[in-house]
């Protein structure tokens, strides 16, 4: 089982922005998440896909230019 911490503060009505009453109001609180490990590798990768993809430190690679191979270049692979 996989845990995530996460410190937030209440509002002044004692809800969190989850949405989710506590008995206390304006107050900081600390909550913790505990997630199951099925699947997780799998969610792991299809979140640092996601993440990679999007990221625009690699907007560079979207230009023409940076497609110097095609699929006719190098030797197959027969392993």
């Amino acid at each position: 089982m996989k845990a995530i911490e996460i410190n937030s503060k209440t509002d002044k009505t004692g809800h969190l922005k989850i949405d989710y009453q506590l008995d206390r109001s304006d107050s900081k609180v600390r909550i913790i998440i505990l997630i199951d490990d099925i699947n997780t590798e799998q969610d792991e990768e299809q979140l640092w896909l996601s993440s990679i993809s999007n990221n625009p430190a690699f907007d560079f690679l979207k230009d023409s230019s940076e497609d110097i191979y095609s699929n006719n270049d190098g030797e197959p692979f027969n392993d």
